[in-house]
């Protein structure tokens, strides 16, 4: 698989025959002032290109040819008493496939053998060439990795199948075992058991966990508060398998019972991600998409009496981005927020809710994302909405002011866009009555 990605790169530098390509791994972080060693993650571009998951290690690519070398560093006996057995070169050569392996003191005298005319390398690793007396640039690969990245192998897609499918029991094993009382901490958990089990120890991302209140934080991080009866419970989580991620978001009742209320604002968002999922195909554009979804978010609301107005005003005048504040989605890959959403020359859109998009590109077939429409009642928004004359007139202040201890609902599915449509990943139930079901 790698070796077909560093080809695929490649071919974005087929006209430079002197050149190469250099790539600096991840190296190993520290709590502040300790030894303490946090768990390793590779870093995803070199991970990309080399499917090397040791920390301490640097790739060159030889534009021309393809020749690729790894960089091993040279460890000590003294490394092996802490760390582990020490494996030579040649194990590293039968592990990853490279055409060479050199240690890291080789390094200056293989790269003055080459004698490149141009080093490519990504920002933040320009100290790493110059140190060889070499001049870097770093204006071409980034760009190169994130084109490349966006459109993925059928075995980048096996993987992202993995991760979703781990991801998918572990929510479905939370959402059994919620009730009123317990500790958010307590439902992390039930996930992190669910997904380690699978063998997917590292996580894409620390997930969120968040009841009450606290369900309109857009990335809430605290876990430890009560989970309360009558309340929702919102669980944005995911899993990772061989550096892929999943990422997937659910709301559901405490107690297993959606409230008339909650039951009428589930249904705005459900309808809302129906509504973008119908719209995932190749040629149609990310922005197109949000603006569908946001459309139906608030025209569930004045449905339900929350605003006031017609849809194509409350559009125009912005009135859903105050319930509606984030972008719909992002692409899914090695990153949990992947690369590429928005290529050189693609300009962020100066609109409420559309400012945080995360990606802005026409849809093509074997893009990874995610589709995740919300509302929310944020009272950071609210408050301002409520207080000016010409945004006020479209709400409904005694009925939103009751919802300011309400929270949030979001609901996330991971999707491959397809040729005909779209294949959705995502098998957590989402319909209200199986939510009910499910949770008994």
């Amino acid at each position: 698989m790698h070796r077909e990605h560093r080809k695929k790169l490649l071919t974005l530098f087929k006209d430079e025959k002197e050149s190469i390509l250099f790539l600096k791994g991840g190296t190993v972080s520290h709590r502040y002032d300790t030894d303490f060693e946090y768990p390793f993650r590779q870093e995803s571009n070199f991970l990309y290109l080399t499917g090397v998951e040791e920390p301490d290690m640097s790739a060159v690519i030889h534009a021309a040819t393809g020749e690729y070398t790894l960089v091993i560093p040279r460890r000590s006996a003294q490394y092996a008493v802490w760390m582990g057995v020490v494996l030579p070169a040649e194990q590293y050569q039968e592990r990853y496939g490279p055409d060479r392996v050199i240690y890291d003191d080789e390094l200056p005298d293989w790269l003055k053998k080459l004698g490149p005319e141009t080093v490519h390398c990504l920002p933040g690793t320009e100290e790493d060439i110059r140190q060889f007396g070499l001049a870097p640039e770093t204006g071409h690969l980034k760009d190169a990795l994130a084109w490349c990245r966006v459109l993925k192998t059928d075995e980048e897609i096996a993987h992202l199948k993995i991760a979703a499918a781990a991801a998918n029991q572990a929510h479905l094993e939370v959402m059994q075992a919620v009730y009123p009382g317990a500790f958010e901490y307590e439902m992390k958990a039930v996930f992190d058991y669910h997904t380690i089990r699978h063998g997917q120890i590292h996580a894409p991302y620390s997930g969120i966990f968040a009841s009450g209140p606290g369900s309109a934080i857009l990335h809430h991080t605290g876990k430890h508060r009560r989970l309360g009866d009558g309340e929702l419970f919102l669980v944005d989580a995911g899993s990772e398998y061989h550096g892929y991620a999943s990422d997937i978001t659910r709301t559901y009742p405490v107690n297993g019972r959606f409230t008339p209320l909650q039951a009428d604002l589930y249904d705005i968002v459900l309808d809302a991600q129906t509504t973008a999922l119908n719209l995932i195909r190749p040629g149609n554009k990310m922005e197109d998409v949000h603006l569908a979804a946001a459309r139906a978010i608030v025209t569930g609301l004045r449905d339900t009496g929350l605003v006031k107005g017609e849809p194509d005003e409350l559009m125009e005048k912005n009135v859903f981005a105050l319930f509606f504040p984030h972008g719909l989605g992002h692409f899914l890959g090695l990153d949990t927020h992947d690369v590429g959403g928005y290529p050189k020359g693609t300009e962020k859109i100066d609109r409420p809710g559309l400012r945080f998009l995360r990606a802005r590109r026409i849809f093509e077939a074997g893009m990874v994302l995610t589709i995740e429409p919300g509302l929310y009642f944020i009272p950071a928004l609210l408050e301002p909405a409520l207080g000016d004359k010409e945004v006020s007139k479209f709400l409904n202040p005694k009925r939103l002011r009751e919802l300011f201890d309400f929270g949030g609902i979001r609901i996330e599915d991971n999707v491959i866009v397809r040729e005909d449509g779209h294949e959705n990943l995502t098998t957590v139930p989402k319909i209200r009555q199986e939510i009910e079901l499910v949770m008994g």
